[in-house]
């Protein structure tokens, strides 16, 4: 499993040096994952000199230990630690590799091109990626990772190369992104076009979103907003958001932090009060307020998403209940089977999606030997399943 951590302040003045420690801090809350490599994607140059410089995006990753990483960032001689951001986006992953060796390369965060115009930290299985990678290859964007992620980079900017209207924002962008999408996925998405703004989606796969403020909270709940076709489709693609649709913090400064994160494990030392998205909810910070997006209706969506407050310490939300990491991984396989089929079974049409098989499925049909090569539960599983396939 990857490991998802990204911190927004607005109005909540940070030095460099304190963002990256923040994210280090989520990541290693998340340690206990599993991963195989680690990085960062934070603001570039110094925030008090020219506004084109105070847009670069800065990536830094690495093979190995979060400590490793540290250790790579404290190397960063152009880096200056003590410049201080009243607004940013920090992005960091953990990674274990699926598509691709463990290297610098493959590490997330994600880039759409050498200036690091969008990047993106992804949890999950994008299974159509080959295809969207052929696609954007025979548009000219060329690949440097063996990632599926590094698709969905791309494809984001070649979304934004492409624009028929200007007045685009950064939701739109990603909801038009994820409807080319199949697979699980939870993303979170940073780019010099929208400094300061973060994009957060899910299908699949968990993400959540902590918020911190001294003031008091607008909303309880943020009302669920839907795209028209239109919008869509080119009309007027700004962000509908105001005071009754998203969540912002009530007074004259407006200080608030946000923190996205795989689990609750990276949050709770921050703050109690959380927001968990539901499969293809967009949620969309900008100018320090909160909002909700969906692309369709459906009969049994929740018209908001409701702040809830997390009433366990953190060492009981790293293992619960339970007495050991394995109890609770046993315990929680009924929602990890539906997590599994999320964006792969579609139960309305009675058709399941496997990305994986399909590139090859007249060759499957034609073999007449199925060797299932597998250790520890995955051979469990293959025992398990033997009989239904030699059924069939």
């Amino acid at each position: 499993m990857c490991g998802i951590f990204a911190y927004l302040n607005y109005h909540v003045p940070h030095t460099r040096r304190e963002i990256i420690q923040i994210l280090f801090k989520g990541l290693q809350r998340l340690e206990y994952r599993g991963y195989d490599s680690a990085g960062i994607g934070i603001d570039g140059g110094n925030h008090k000199e020219s506004e084109e410089k105070g847009k670069q995006i800065c990536v830094i990753k690495n093979k190995g230990k979060i400590k490793t990483l540290q250790e790579e960032i404290n190397k960063q001689e152009d880096v200056d630690f003590d410049a201080v951001f009243d607004m940013h986006l920090g992005i960091a992953h953990t990674r274990w590799a699926t598509h691709g060796v463990p290297n610098i390369v493959n590490s997330h965060p994600q880039r759409s091109d050498k200036d690091n115009e969008f990047i993106v930290i992804h949890n999950g299985i994008i299974t159509n990626y080959k295809d969207l990678r052929v696609f954007l290859e025979s548009k000219g964007y060329a690949f440097e990772s063996e990632t599926d992620t590094e698709s969905i980079a791309k494809l984001i900017k070649y979304v934004h190369d492409n624009l028929e209207n200007e007045n685009v924002s950064f939701a739109t962008l990603v909801e038009r992104v994820i409807q080319q999408l199949e697979g699980a996925f939870a993303l979170v998405f940073k780019s010099v076009h929208f400094p300061g703004q973060a994009v957060a989606t899910r299908r699949g796969s968990p993400l959540m979103i902590g918020v911190r403020s001294e003031h008091k909270l607008s909303t309880d709940h943020i009302p669920v907003l839907y795209r028209t076709g239109k919008e869509l489709k080119g009309g007027c693609l700004l962000s509908r958001t105001d005071n009754s649709t998203s969540l912002f913090p009530v007074g004259q400064e407006k200080s608030v932090e946000y923190y996205f994160a795989s689990d609750a494990s990276a949050v709770i030392e921050h703050t109690n009060k959380v927001i968990f998205l539901e499969d293809n909810d967009v949620a969309a910070v900008v100018d320090g307020c909160l909002s909700i997006h969906r692309v369709e209706r459906t009969v049994a969506d929740c018209p908001a998403r409701g702040i809830q407050t997390l009433q366990m310490e953190l060492q009981q939300i790293m293992k619960g209940n339970y007495s050991s990491f394995m109890q609770k991984e046993i315990f929680e396989q009924p929602e990890s089977v539906v997590n599994t089929m999320r964006g792969r079974v579609d139960f309305e049409n009675c058709t399941v999606i496997l990305g994986g098989l399909k590139d090859s499925i007249k060759e499957i049909r034609r073999c007449r030997r199925l060797i299932i090569i597998a250790c520890g539960t995955s051979y469990h599983t293959g025992v398990a399943t033997r009989q239904i396939l030699e059924e069939q």
